[in-house]
């Protein structure tokens, strides 16, 4: 599905807990935030497999809950195939899951 720019920046609303994804082998590592960069909670640290997975979703819902957040949107930059696992696992789920380009990833940090 083709999204306009304006569409994919309306998906981020201030009730939207964004959960980013670093992508590793064995370990990834997610951090939590808000639409103005306010981080919510300690980096969590799960396994590419699929207790982790779980762990992953336990986590961004308490944080969801904890901080009155009405939505979860899950963005990983793509790191060989590792990522494949985790996004299928969040899809089945009903997550909003979504790719990010490692250039835009590079570029504001």
């Amino acid at each position: 599905m083709n999204y306009t720019q304006n569409h994919k920046i309306s998906q981020i609303t201030p009730s939207t807990l964004i959960v980013g994804i670093d992508i590793a082998k064995d370990k990834h590592v997610a951090r939590a935030q808000d639409d103005r960069g306010i981080e919510f909670g300690k980096r969590l640290i799960f396994e590419n497999r699929m207790h982790g997975f779980q762990k992953l979703v336990n986590w961004a819902e308490d944080l969801r809950k904890e901080n009155a957040k009405d939505h979860v949107i899950l963005g990983v930059e793509p790191t060989g195939h590792y990522w494949f696992s985790l996004a299928y696992f969040l899809v089945a789920k009903g997550y909003d899951f979504v790719v990010v380009n490692p250039m835009h990833v590079k570029k504001h940090t």
